[in-house]
């Protein structure tokens, strides 16, 4: 892969189109932006000319190091030009955001199904590939390989692909765990939408059994608004009585926690303040 290294104006880098990462303009992005502005871009981006263009390139790898740079005030920026099409640029964008410390699980579903569609494109061939022993491997053997998922897993992560943006969001926050959302993600796009009314009516999240049983009959007879409502009003074995705080409001300390992070975030910022509570009694006891 031939690769040229070149200053480039920040105005002819364009963000690869569809890709499944999420630049979040947040905190972490702001101290990205201060970082560059003492030190600059210590790592070049990697970039692709533009078909059709004449000197704009399209961003493989390096979304957030352009947009701190555009919030820095920097106007060009190091790049590697590399000569590959859409394919294999979409190929090597994936790998290099897959081991991420925070990835959600909407990005690493339409990061699979990017880099599935880009390696049938290149006509890619079970038949024409084998592992160490001798067996034959699948596409999405291979997809799941930098990451050491299963084929069956990155296919059930391609399901979430199928799920409306709302549901999907549920799923990324945490509040829908992934084995239900595969699962839901057979229902068709009316069925979703009836569903998701009834969770934000109720503010409740179906179980996983619930989800087998909307699938079921989704596939059989179909789902309606009520069947939905029965299902979503019956009291889950595991019921209990809990408060709840809107991630937004969370993640104005942890920006990037998914839910299991900031439940711990909470329940230690809870024992903190008891602990707290108790210097200050005693103290007021002297």
């Amino acid at each position: 892969m031939k690769s040229t290294k070149k200053i480039i104006s920040i105005d002819k880098l364009h963000a690869f189109e569809n890709h499944p990462y999420k630049v979040q303009d947040n905190e972490e992005m702001e101290a990205l932006a201060e970082s560059i502005k003492v030190h600059g871009i210590v790592s070049p981006v990697i970039v692709r000319p533009l078909e059709n263009t004449t000197d704009e390139y399209e961003i493989i790898s390096g979304h957030r190091r352009v947009m701190a740079s555009r919030k820095a005030g920097i106007t060009e920026v190091p790049a590697l030009i590399v000569s590959l099409d859409r394919d294999a640029a979409a190929i090597v964008l994936v790998d290099s955001n897959l081991h991420r410390e925070h990835i959600l699980p909407s990005e690493k579903a339409f990061a699979y199904k990017m880099k599935l569609d880009a390696m049938k494109h290149q006509g890619w061939r079970s038949d024409l590939t084998s592992d160490q022993l001798g067996g034959k491997l699948e596409t999405a053997d291979l997809v799941g390989a930098e990451t050491g998922d299963s084929k069956n897993q990155v296919r059930r992560y391609i399901r979430l692909t199928n799920l409306i943006p709302e549901i999907l969001q549920y799923v990324d926050e945490g509040r829908i765990s992934f084995t239900p959302a595969v699962e839901l993600s057979y229902l068709n796009e009316q069925e979703q939408q009836d569903l998701l009314e009834q969770m934000e009516l109720n503010d409740c999240t179906p179980s996983l059994s619930q989800a087998c049983r909307f699938k079921k009959m989704s596939q059989e007879v179909g789902l309606t608004p009520e069947s939905i409502a029965e299902i979503m009003s019956e009291e889950k074995a595991n019921q209990r009585e809990m408060f709840k705080v809107p991630m937004e409001r969370i993640r104005q300390y942890v920006p990037n926690a998914n839910a299991k992070q900031a439940e711990d975030f909470v329940l230690k910022a809870c024992e903190h303040y008891r602990k707290f509570l108790i210097r200050q009694r005693n103290r007021d006891e002297r």
